[in-house]
């Protein structure tokens, strides 16, 4: 098959693939539990020559195609393609006709795009399974969104579903900010950052608001500790590997003349080196344990690794811009300068197989910088870009199904 009959089956499939996007977009589900979702996305794959499983303690889909061109049944290279299937709690704010119609839910990030896109990926892969040397993988994915689904995917085998582990891996992102409609980005390295959670609790011993001097007051020792952490990363950390704590949740007290016991914060961190990462968890400690103990209280900290650094095969991300550029010109591609400082689960796959995350703009305003982004309850995605992403996933697994060594 050529890269001009993928785009060409791609764009005669895009008022299909629009409508289940806008499907999906107005049944928007969170977490690990979608039953609507996965419903809708098996019915998407009826008919297609698929071996198809889903899980028991999440509504993942794996669907594996076996390629007809192999020399035996099992002896071809594997590649694995993702697509990610949950929802936000988010209130959407759009005027959509196809908008959200649950409550405090909404496809702010673009899921249901890459959901929509990877189906078209399937369909179009089976149309030319006789011709593919090798297998292809889907991944319908879960609780993404702060779940860790992927890890709970790689526990359940989606990396062996086709009998033998996965050559490559890719997964694609769109964004409805930052890139305009149609582009295509990716970057060897760091893509994405390392995602952990910081929680504290300051205990100290409550009183009167007149009389501070016979208490322990965790609040002002809880406001140091926020603003000493930002210090600790401008005087602690290498300002070319860069270390993000945002304070999220800052909580103490019941009224204005009362001290409280205890007062307790919450941080997202986000670093871009496995290095920093343990880093910080050891220096944000040791910082709030020493300002509580000059203070005379104590502290709990507790510190979460949630997701590590997303980080891209540096061959296979040159296969991806090679790629790109070949099936839409050099215009549509660009390699990033820099990481985004979002956080992936796809983190977990790359660790294990040697592949690429690549993402594709998916915003038509005139302003890329102000529009609103993914998460916002005004986020907007251009649908009009699904036809291509699904032709540049299954365009990624035909060349690199064609390398018979089966490596990168």
């Amino acid at each position: 098959m050529s890269s001009t009959d993928l785009r060409a089956d791609a764009e005669a499939m895009r008022e299909d693939l629009v409508a289940l996007r806008r499907e999906l977009h107005q049944i928007p589900e969170i977490g690990l539990d979608l039953p609507r979702t996965q419903e809708t996305v098996l019915a998407a794959l009826e008919g297609l020559p698929l071996e198809i499983s889903t899980g028991e303690k999440l509504s993942s889909i794996t669907a594996v195609l076996r390629g007809g061109a192999q020399p035996a049944e099992g002896e071809g290279p594997v590649v694995l393609l993702r697509g990610d299937m949950d929802a936000l709690p988010v209130a959407e704010r759009s005027e959509e006709s196809y908008r959200s119609r649950h409550e405090n839910a909404m496809h702010a990030c673009g899921h249901d795009l890459h959901t929509a896109g990877l189906v078209g990926a399937a369909r179009l892969l089976s149309a030319h399974r006789a011709e593919l040397p090798g297998d292809v993988v889907f991944m319908f994915q879960p609780g993404e969104e702060g779940w860790n689904g992927a890890s709970l995917m790689i526990d359940d085998g989606v990396l062996t579903a086709a009998g033998r582990p996965a050559d490559a891996a890719y997964g694609l992102h769109v964004l409805s900010a930052i890139l305009p409609s149609g582009i295509f980005a990716c970057r060897p390295g760091p893509l994405m950052s390392a995602s952990d959670a910081l929680y504290v609790r300051v205990v100290g011993a409550g009183g009167h608001g007149s009389m501070p001097y016979t208490t322990l007051d965790p609040v002002p020792a809880a406001c140091e500790m926020v603003t000493a952490l930002q210090t600790m990363i401008t005087r602690r950390f290498n300002i070319f590997d860069p270390v993000v704590i945002t304070v999220g949740v800052l909580k103490a007290g019941t009224k204005r003349n009362v001290i409280p016991d205890d007062a307790s914060f919450e941080a997202t961190v986000r670093t871009y080196s496995s290095e920093n990462q343990e880093r910080v968890r050891q220096l944000a400690t040791e910082v709030c344990e020493g300002i509580a103990a000059a203070h005379g209280m104590r502290v709990e900290v507790r510190y979460d690794a949630e997701y590590p650094v997303t980080v891209n095969n540096a061959e296979e991300a040159a296969f991806v811009g090679e790629t790109a550029r070949s099936l839409f010109g050099e215009e549509r591609y660009l390699e990033s300068p820099n990481p985004l400082s979002p956080s992936e689960d796809f983190s977990f796959v790359l660790q294990n197989v040697p592949g690429a995350y690549l993402f594709l703009g998916a915003c038509s305003a005139e302003n890329t910088f102000t529009a609103p982004s993914n998460h916002s309850p005004l986020a907007f995605f251009d649908d009009r870009v699904i036809p291509d992403g699904a032709a540049m996933l299954a365009e990624l697994a035909v060349r690199r199904l064609a390398r018979t060594d089966g490596r990168a």
